[in-house]
């Protein structure tokens, strides 16, 4: 099957089928024959319904097989039942794509995933690709495939421009080409996958990553699927000079299961999710007007070189608003350049040595604002232009905003500019000049985060096979899927990092060569927190103590309603550093392999000072997640503190990350908690630490 020959027909069909088209304009089923008619789609159009002989003027046929000629495209609206039937209807009858609106099948529980499955079986089998079931419908606006019964196309005229949107969410495509449209935004296509039954985002945009009229590619998403295929996908969008913007839905860790291990409850659904955005280069917003409004920003595809911002204004309030959101992200506000100060003074503006360039009154006089945005354009010392407008945007469009075009012509460096009141004239001017515009002070600092957060996508560490293949063997040995301190240290040991000495006993009375002090800890594969249950106890600098721990610790455990099994006891040196690391892997259920690096201890979950990264990384990925963490400030000489082995931190990060490319079995989640970072130069020594394995596969 040639799957881009299907989605060609998805989008630019020369014939179309509306098999179920209504006569009836108070029916949702009437929408797609009158809205291709209103938006002038040029090509074949066959309504199909056996109740009528004609559809708003056409000649009506009683089925697919009943078309002269056939068609490329089938928009399927029969009622569930009648599906799988005209299915197979539109294979006899060389149909290449069938957008099914029709509902009723996964999201409609057990029955309707099985329905559904041997639907798209059967549709595959016969060479016809789907979208849907459950789909809103596609959009070119450039020919006017207007094959969708989403309301928003009664608008008389569609502004045809750049932005292609996909969606997972129906509406949400109406949503956004209403914005987008009444701000004067060009779309070029967009499409409504429905249940994803079949035809998926990530193939939906390699199709528009090949499209010469798509600029920008715009996702909707519930939830993550084909997680390789989508993140290649945006790699080859990129690479192609279009950009991927996302808005996710899912922020929240409500609803989800928190994980075994302290790295997981961390790192929540949104903090692995956008660590997979930002390792396939795809632009993350958190509003609906952000989508639509950022990609100006991203427009000459050129990565920031820092996070460096001039706040630009001409009225001080409403830049403060900006400027606010700005520090609310930790993003440098820059102070007025030096070369600016002297420009302006020969306009006898005296600028003020604060984090505003602030023009007020002086900044409504054309001449004024456009050398001042030009230096600010010009100048080393900044990564991006927010130009914050006042009233003069609403009643002065031409002088409010014109300086701002022409200063930006040409130049690389991007501008956003928020207009404080509603100035739909100004936004319009702006947005027809390829300038970034928004329409509130969040949506514009929401925007100036994404793009000064943008960086290429991330090449994949490439961790050693043999210490992988070591790995292997330690899983084999070891029984699960909780293993137990002892098992996890010869998994981490195999891996190739340094885990404190150890060895394991029956209980008291047994003989042992080790360095005191140590500690003694509960063997148990049934827990992965011995802390919380009295299964550690530390510092010990006797054999006499040691025995004591052992009968202490069994004692603490039986006092719970629920004791774990135990197992034995793990003897461990005591091994001391300058700071104590947390390093974590799971795989979440959304964005797949991700791990986790953050101060470490008991009360990691409470510092909840980490960095995030999609598995697995490199040593120099490592590094850049260590610059994330603000605790691991203090082990680069902070005040004359001793410095760390960040170094060897990183080492270790990597080395773990490597558990992703683990299949048999495969790992859900690790963690080392902690892991002792001794001096620079010294090493890390991992003293705690816990594996969960997936039994099923």
């Amino acid at each position: 099957m040639n799957h881009r020959k299907a989605l060609r027909a998805l989008f630019e069909p020369e014939s179309v089928a509306l098999i179920g088209a209504s006569g009836d304009e108070r029916k949702n089923t009437s929408r797609p024959q009158r809205f291709l008619s209103r938006h002038g789609f040029a090509g074949k159009v066959f309504p199909v319904n056996p109740s009528r002989s004609e559809v708003f003027g056409r000649p009506a046929y009683p089925d697919i097989g009943a078309v002269p000629g056939g068609a490329d495209h089938a928009f399927i609206m029969v009622p569930t039942a009648a599906v799988p039937a005209v299915i197979d209807d539109c294979a006899k009858a060389g149909v290449r794509v069938a957008t099914i609106y029709t509902d009723g099948f996964a999201e409609a529980g057990t029955d309707g995933l099985a329905r559904q499955q041997r639907l798209v079986s059967n549709a595959r089998s016969k060479g016809i690709r789907i979208l849907g079931p459950n789909s809103m419908g596609v959009v070119n606006v450039h020919d006017g495939v207007a094959l969708t019964v989403n309301a928003v196309l009664e608008l008389p005229r569609l502004v045809a421009g750049p932005l292609s949107v996909v969606s997972q969410s129906g509406s949400v495509i109406g949503t956004l080409l209403s914005r987008g449209q009444a701000r004067g935004f060009g779309f070029a296509k967009l499409a409504s996958v429905g249940n994803e039954s079949d035809i998926s985002v990530a193939e939906i945009v390699t199709y528009l990553a090949g499209d010469e009229r798509t600029g920008a590619i715009l996702l909707f998403l519930e939830t993550l699927r084909e997680q390789a295929a989508l993140g290649a996908a945006a790699r080859g969008a990129l690479k192609a000079g279009k950009p991927v913007f996302v808005y996710k839905l899912g922020r929240s860790a409500a609803g989800r299961t928190l994980a075994a291990t302290h790295s997981g409850a961390m790192t929540g659904a949104a903090e692995a999710v956008a660590a997979w955005f930002r390792h396939h280069g795809i632009v993350r917003l958190d509003t609906l007007d952000g989508l639509i409004e950022a990609p100006p920003l991203f427009a000459a595809t050129r990565f920031p070189q820092g996070r460096r911002v001039a706040v630009m204004t001409t009225t001080g309030g409403g830049a403060a608003t900006v400027a606010d959101r700005l520090g609310t992200f930790g993003i440098e506000l820059v102070p007025p350049p030096a070369a600016l100060v002297e420009r302006m003074r020969a306009h006898r503006v005296e600028l003020a040595a604060r984090q505003l360039v602030d023009l007020t009154m002086a900044g409504t006089r054309p001449e004024v604002a456009r050398e001042a945005l030009q230096s600010l354009l010009d100048s080393a010392e900044c990564d991006l232009v927010v130009v914050v407008v006042g009233s003069s945007g609403q009643f002065h469009p031409e002088l409010a905003v014109r300086p701002i075009i022409d200063a930006a012509a040409g130049r690389a460096k991007p501008v956003a500019v928020f207009i404080l009141p509603e100035a739909d004239a100004s936004l319009r001017l702006l947005a027809e000049a390829g300038i970034a515009a928004f329409r509130t002070p969040e949506g514009c600092a929401d925007a100036a985060r994404a793009y000064l957060d943008w960086a290429p996508p991330l090449a994949p560490g490439r961790p050693k096979r043999r210490a992988l293949t070591a790995a292997e063997g330690a899983l084999a040995a070891a029984r699960g899927p909780l293993l137990d301190e002892r098992a996890s240290g010869e998994v981490f040991r195999s891996l190739g990092l340094e885990v404190a000495a150890s060895t394991r006993i029956d209980g008291p009375g047994r003989n042992w060569d080790l360095r005191f002090p140590v500690a003694v800890k509960l063997l148990s594969s049934g827990i992965s927190h011995k802390t919380e249950i009295g299964g550690v106890i530390l510092n010990l600098h006797s054999r006499e103590e040691v025995d004591a721990a052992c009968r202490e610790i069994t004692a603490r455990v039986r006092q719970h309603d629920r004791a774990p099994a135990i197992e034995g006891f793990l003897v461990q040196e005591m091994v001391s550093g300058v700071a104590e690391a947390l390093v974590g892997f799971h795989r979440d259920p959304e964005a797949g392999a991700v791990v986790t690096v953050g101060l470490g201890g008991t009360l990691a979950e409470l510092h909840r000072d980490f960095a995030v990264r999609a598995a697995p990384v490199s040593r120099k990925s490592a590094k850049a997640m260590l610059d994330e963490v603000r605790g691991f400030a203090m082990l680069r000489g902070y005040r004359g503190l001793p410095r760390g082995d960040l170094s060897a931190l990183a080492e270790a990060v990597s080395a773990l990350s490597g558990l992703a490319l683990l299949d048999a079995p495969a790992i859900l989640e690790a963690e080392i908690n902690p892991l002792i970072i001794r001096a620079e130069g010294e090493g890390v020594v991992a003293v705690d630490g816990v594996i969960r394995i997936d039994e099923v596969r």
